[in-house]
């Protein structure tokens, strides 16, 4: 489903921006941009995302036209970034929802979708694959590693790709099952604060039917947060 056509880059601004461009101009579902190198690559809320030429697989893929079944695709992301991370090394990945992927509470992945209901949406996904932790930026807003094993770029696209063909038109209840059994902060003490939301701390609680996060709250009662709305602040 994904993977072709297949646009390199020695090196570009952001492989988002660069899909964005050509799901505009009518480029196919299942196209990918990759590069080497991403000279103003972000995540989400408009953070920086860098890496070492070489050293991180850096892809965005496009995916049209968006259709009911892709309403969980904020979750069936992130779940196939897991199965691929697995693919290429004996390490166990989990979700620090809504788009981080963990492995040992380390960040090596990130998700950004970016979309035009109805037409389009692109997905850029970020691993670590062989970047030193001396070669991490030093305002990490929580530590990163990468998968290492002698994984690849090569290795880590084809896993991408075979993961997201199988996750992103599953079945709800599955994308569900399998978010929730990989979920970082269930049962954890978080804060959040955002625009719609007021700011709260709390106990998270998984994830609803529609992939909000539900946190409880010390007065018995409970919040749903939404992917767009708040940020989080995971206490230890």
């Amino acid at each position: 489903m994904f993977g072709s056509p297949h646009l390199h880059l020695r090196s570009t601004g952001s492989t988002n921006d660069r899909a964005r461009e050509l799901a505009e101009a009518g480029a196919p579902s299942g196209s990918v941009v990759t590069a080497d190198e991403q000279r103003a690559g972000r995540g989400r809320r408009g953070r920086a995302w860098s890496a070492p030429p070489g050293k991180a697989l850096l892809f965005s893929a496009i995916l049209r036209p968006l259709e009911l079944e892709h309403l969980l695709l904020p979750l069936s992301v992130p779940v196939a970034v897991c199965e691929a991370v697995e693919a290429l090394a004996p390490v166990e990945a989990r979700i620090k929802w809504p788009n981080d992927v963990w492995v040992a509470e380390a960040k090596v992945s990130g998700v950004l979708i970016e979309a035009r209901p109805p037409d389009w949406a692109v997905i850029g996904i970020g691993i670590n694959l062989s970047i030193e932790p001396t070669e991490f930026p030093r305002d990490l807003r929580w530590p990163a590693a990468s998968v290492g094993h002698g994984a690849t770029v090569g290795a880590a696209r084809e896993a991408v790709t075979a993961a997201l063909g199988r996750w992103v038109e599953a079945p709800a209840e599955r994308v569900l099952a399998e978010f929730r059994r990989r979920d970082a902060l269930r049962g954890r003490e978080i804060g959040w604060e955002g625009a719609g939301v007021d700011p709260g701390s709390g106990i998270a609680a998984g994830v609803d039917d529609r992939g909000n996060l539900v946190a409880e709250l010390a007065d018995g009662g409970s919040v749903a947060l939404g992917s767009g709305e708040v940020s989080l602040r995971v206490r230890r």
